[in-house]
């Protein structure tokens, strides 16, 4: 009698919830959001997480601790902005996304970083890896050093841009310690990272980063990353009223939830206190790596659900409004963001729709912000400033880190021995071949044969 009872209310529930589907009134599911965390970058305290410290894939995200090591170089005397990258056999063998820069091309050290930051280059990652290691797996080396030193209890590298290798691992609490030492030890390389985009000639190359650095108040970094076994990850960050908050976010479905779920944890952020527990003393995780092939288990949200869930308006007790769908009156569907340089699977360019194609602008604006900076790409070109030779004490052996400094991390007061000065150079009139430091990129064309065949993202 008891089992029969229940079978109906099983019934009667499956019947509800078959007619709200029919009525269109069912909440759709909503695709997972992997670990992540959100820290106050002043003190390192947590202010919100999940599985903070579960082993994940780091992509993309590997790229800050390249950043790292070069720039610490820098600062210790062994490498200068103006020291020549040379595009190598075994960089330009990475697969995409890469500039494809003939062998033998040479560029700063500066206009590497940029581009390694902006755009994600995995030939550049090797290349400038090459130019500070010597080889690139002495670089590697490297890498994990720096990792112990700076107490990433749960990260190994394997290679320097972060593409698939199941051997490379990190998660969203050490990913937020190399964040915070970098934005800490580093702070005005946040030209680097804080930029929407690339001119390389006549090429415009997007950040994959773009949209949470136009439409989020005081955005002002950090770096993207996608591969199918870890989903779309970032590691953001945004100064408001002089505090900045970090959200490190790992395994979202698209790169449009990525960035929605990152606007929405970090204005939370910046709406808590700082008394919660540390980054560097959250316990370790018993979960283990998401199974190969996650990015075809987690289900993308469609138009309609990212508004659901992500709507700005909605939050503050506005009205929503369906999905608007523009077209040119011809009949044939128009598109309002341009997805030609857009990482797998990236916003305008994963959503086909049989009544047209989505007003993503509208979308943009209602779940991550409307546009408070303007695109303005960073101009770029090969080449080497006036007297540029290359270092010879840029190598230097790796050796075992003499302690870490997790335990210094709730009171941070990372290192800063030798400041970086990345004040432009001084550049010769009429010199060929040359590229302005950081501050003067925007001066100088590029000779068409130059310029690289565009790349899909990673």
């Amino acid at each position: 009698m008891f089992s029969r009872l229940i079978d109906k209310r099983l019934l009667g529930l499956a019947a509800i919830s078959g007619w709200l589907c029919l009525c269109g009134l069912a909440v759709p599911a909503k695709a997972d959001i992997g670990p992540y965390l959100v820290i106050d970058a002043a003190t390192g305290t947590v202010l919100e997480e999940h599985e903070a410290t579960r082993p994940w894939y780091p992509a993309s995200l590997t790229k800050m601790m390249t950043a790292y090591v070069t720039l610490k170089a820098i600062r210790e005397g062994r490498l200068e902005l103006t020291s020549p990258v040379t595009q190598s056999a075994n960089s330009i063998a990475q697969p995409p996304s890469k500039m494809g820069f003939k062998v033998g091309t040479q560029l700063t050290l500066e206009t590497a970083l940029t581009i390694l930051m902006v755009k994600s280059a995995n030939d550049l990652a090797v290349a400038i890896g090459e130019t500070v290691g010597g080889t690139e797996e002495n670089f590697i080396a490297m890498m994990n050093a720096e990792a112990r030193r700076l107490g990433m209890r749960s990260t190994h590298f394997v290679n320097p841009h972060g593409l698939p290798d199941n051997r490379q691992v990190s998660s969203a609490a050490d990913l937020a310690i190399l964040a915070l030492a970098l934005k800490r030890e580093f702070p005005e390389a946040h030209k680097y990272y804080r930029h929407p985009g690339l001119k390389f000639g006549k090429k415009t190359l997007r950040s994959a980063n773009r949209e949470f650095l136009q439409r989020v108040p005081g955005a002002d970094g950090l770096k993207t990353g996608y591969i199918c076994n870890s989903g779309y990850n970032v590691a953001a960050s945004a100064t408001r009223n002089g505090r900045t908050i970090i959200a490190v976010v790992l395994g979202a479905g698209s790169g449009l939830e990525r960035t929605a779920f990152t606007r929405e944890v970090i204005d939370r952020g910046f709406r808590l206190g700082g008394r919660g527990q540390h980054v560097s003393t959250l316990p370790p995780s018993g979960a283990g790596l998401p199974a190969d092939g996650y990015c075809k288990r987690n289900p993308k949200l469609g138009p309609e659900q990212i508004l659901a869930r992500y709507d700005i308006r909605q939050a503050a007790g506005k009205t929503r409004s369906a999905v608007v769908f523009q077209s040119t009156g011809e009949g044939r569907p128009v598109i309002a963001v341009p997805a030609g340089d857009a990482e797998p699977g990236e916003e305008g360019a994963e959503f086909p729709s049989k009544s047209g194609k989505v007003d993503w602008n509208m979308i943009l604006d209602r779940t991550v912000g409307t546009e408070q900076v303007a695109y303005a790409p960073i101009t770029v070109r090969t080449g080497l400033a006036p007297g540029s030779v290359p270092a010879a004490a840029a190598i230097a052996p790796v050796a075992a880190p003499a302690a870490t400094v997790a335990a210094e991390l709730p009171s941070v007061r990372l290192p800063a021995s030798k400041p970086l000065d990345l004040r432009p150079s001084v550049v010769v009139p009429g010199a060929a071949q040359t590229t302005p430091a950081f501050g003067s990129l925007f001066n100088g064309n590029v000779p068409a044969s130059a310029v690289p065949r565009a790349k899909s993202g990673n």
